[in-house]
């Protein structure tokens, strides 16, 4: 038996217990937290006795069982730290990371009232055998407050299958930009919807080019991410997408089962247009990021999903809103434990291979730059998805459906003529305009065996031998060293006086 304060608690056989001991503390503490949310330890009930209450222990684990947040290493850090955060943002932080928003204190002050019955509940009662408990008010705040949150997730995923997503396969699309262009979009949010719709102009051209009727349009619930796996600010987008596109008499045309390589940079020419447009960069600065051998643009198209593998779905759905940070990945040291008096945060990557430790203060700047603002959406829906798309078949009785799947039959040759034609309406560019006589021009062959590419390629002098780097050391299974990353970090290395 082991003691937590004034509270003995049996040893819980937890892999993170048995390797960092020297936080144990701490980790014992989330862990508690994490079995009372799953209720795999007794709570506090209460049951009526006339007017007067009395305490019993349930044990009941088939009906909800109220967590107990002030005891994650999570809320102590954010208690101990906010108020200090906020005093020191200015000079510390407001370079990097922009102005102080005011509505991070309000999400900070709800999340620390979060299930605490001091501040208002909800009296639970049984009709039957007059059995009461009491369910504390949640604070509903979106990424900064873990249980909400998640919360949040489970309640999209079942929302999003059962009144969006329509029954015809889904793929996932992933869109990032360089770091060099991430600054822009973390002082000025209202940045992200708009990188939204770029994202969307992409899809809808890519997916109208694949299909015979240009007037059916596919559907996407396209999601913003700000974070990184150490909660850098990696602005980003990730959407479910229907794998082909819906016509106005509700039929359903498949996209073709392959995909073009040149995504990135139409996208690429989206985003750098509409940052032009907001008056972020100049021509001087897309002139320089084009003759950039990685443009660092990105845009990944996931497996097909088929319609009836919901489970595959519901856990895309989830993983799109998914909360910037895992307690379970967190340790808290406080700063009367630390060696040097600085109070610290270990927190482990999402592969669990890596480690960083950050001032406590460093790790609270980052995460609260991933707050959304109050009005702010992070999610969209575009197309077939669009709200007002469903609102129109909601209400002409035609929303529930069914669509038929129309196989697509469409030939790549005419895949990439048609995407030709696309690339022309976007770049005001004809690809298949002689760039000498001004003539048409027409594909003649693919070329795809790798002998005649490199014979072709040597022959006009464009053959380059590209070496790649060795390959990554297998990484042990052994928990690496802990380091400390002070890089960004403003306190003095004594602490502060």
């Amino acid at each position: 038996m082991f003691w937590l304060g004034n509270i003995p608690v049996l040893y819980l056989d937890c892999l993170f217990l048995s390797t960092i001991v020297v936080y144990f503390q701490q980790a014992l503490s989330s862990c508690i937290n994490i079995l009372i949310s799953f209720r795999m330890l007794p709570v506090i009930s209460i049951t009526i006795a006339g007017s007067a209450m009395t305490q019993t222990t349930a044990h009941n684990f088939d009906v909800y069982q109220p967590r107990n947040p002030k005891a994650s290493a999570y809320y102590q850090c954010v208690e101990n730290h906010f108020e200090e955060l906020e005093g020191v943002w200015d000079a510390m932080y407001a370079s990097r990371l922009g102005f102080w928003r005011t509505y991070v204190m309000t999400v900070i002050y709800r999340y620390l009232d979060c299930g605490d019955l001091h501040m208002g509940f909800a009296r639970i009662r049984c009709d039957d055998c007059g059995h009461e408990y009491l369910l504390a008010f949640s604070c509903k705040r979106r990424q900064f407050c873990p249980s909400c949150h998640q919360k949040r997730v489970v309640e999209y995923g079942e929302w999003l299958l059962s009144n969006v997503l329509k029954d015809v396969p889904h793929r996932q699309w992933v869109f990032s930009i360089p770091k060099r262009l991430r600054i822009y979009f973390l002082f000025d949010r209202k940045l992200l919807a708009k990188l939204s719709v770029c994202a969307w102009n992409v899809i809808k051209r890519y997916l109208q080019s694949s299909v015979a009727d240009k007037d059916a349009v596919p559907g996407a619930s396209i999601a913003v991410q700000t974070y990184g796996d150490f909660l850098n600010f990696n602005p980003h987008l990730h959407a479910i997408v229907s794998d082909g596109c819906f016509s106005k008499d509700g039929d359903f045309h498949m996209a073709p089962g392959f995909i073009l390589e040149d995504l990135e940079e139409i996208f690429q020419y989206e985003v750098l247009k509409m940052l032009k447009k907001e008056g972020k960069i100049t021509d001087a600065v897309i002139e320089n990021m084009l003759s950039w051998r990685h443009s660092g643009f990105h845009v990944y198209i996931g497996d097909k999903i088929s319609s009836n593998d919901q489970a595959s779905l519901g856990n895309l759905a989830r993983y799109i809103i998914r909360a910037c940070f895992s307690q379970e990945r967190m340790v808290y040291i406080p700063a009367e434990e630390s060696d040097d008096g600085i109070a610290k945060v270990v927190y482990t990557s999402k592969d669990r291979k890596d480690r960083k430790v950050f001032t406590a203060l460093d790790w609270l700047a980052r995460l609260v730059t991933h707050i959304p603002g109050r009005y702010e959406q992070t999610v969209r829906y575009y197309g077939h998805y669009s709200n007002k798309s469903r609102g129109l078949r909601k209400k002409a009785g035609t929303d529930d459906t069914i669509p038929t799947v129309i196989p697509n039959e469409m030939s790549s040759k005419e895949f990439r003529q048609n995407w030709a034609r696309l690339i022309q309406k976007i770049y005001e560019v004809d690809p298949l305009t002689c760039p000498k006589c001004q003539g048409s021009m027409r594909i003649i062959s693919f070329i795809e065996e790798l002998d005649i590419i490199e014979q072709i390629l040597r022959h006009l002098g464009l053959w380059d031998i590209r070496n790649h780097d060795p390959p990554k050391s297998i990484i042990s299974n052994s928990i690496p060293d802990l380091t400390y990353d002070f890089s960004d970090s403003q306190i003095p290395a004594g602490g502060w006086h």
